[in-house]
């Protein structure tokens, strides 16, 4: 069964994130929260400057995107207190903005019914997150019993 995502911010990060996704088949992209308009959204991810076009059909049919075979939900709520994650069975957010990188920030996404919060870029504050990880460092330290906001080193 494929773990739920969405991801908070769909700037840079947020649709490498989810071209990075495309390759997996355990991993749904369910929702999108960015305050662009969708019909933006979906002009850069099929036009990206760095990694080119995208590879399929890109669409948007209100608040939802269809890009290739999948498709997703886009909201533009600047509070992420308020975002449908529990309704749409969010495990996982990405958090991409730059904007939530403190503890209680981060669980804001928590607190709206997300199990856990991967900050794309360092934490700040203390506590900052549960865990920072580097990927072929410490990425055995990661346990999913008690890290809820794991935080990436850039």
């Amino acid at each position: 069964m494929a773990v739920k995502v969405a991801i908070n911010g769909f700037g840079r990060i947020g649709r490498l994130v989810y071209r990075q996704t495309l390759k997996e088949n355990d991993i749904d992209i369910v929702a999108v929260n960015d305050l662009t308009d969708p019909a933006a959204l979906a002009h850069l991810l099929k036009y990206d400057s760095v990694h080119g076009r995208f590879p399929g059909d890109v669409k948007v049919d209100g608040d939802i995107i269809q890009a290739g075979r999948d498709s997703f939900r886009v909201f533009s709520q600047p509070d992420p207190s308020k975002l449908p994650w529990k309704e749409l069975g969010v495990e996982i957010v990405i958090e991409s903005t730059g904007f939530f990188r403190t503890r209680e920030k981060a669980m804001l996404h928590i607190e709206s019914g997300a199990k856990k919060v991967v900050l794309s870029a360092p934490a700040k504050g203390k506590p900052g997150a549960d865990l920072t990880v580097v990927y072929g460092v410490n990425h055995k330290l990661y346990n999913p019993l008690k890290d809820e906001v794991i935080s990436t080193a850039s």
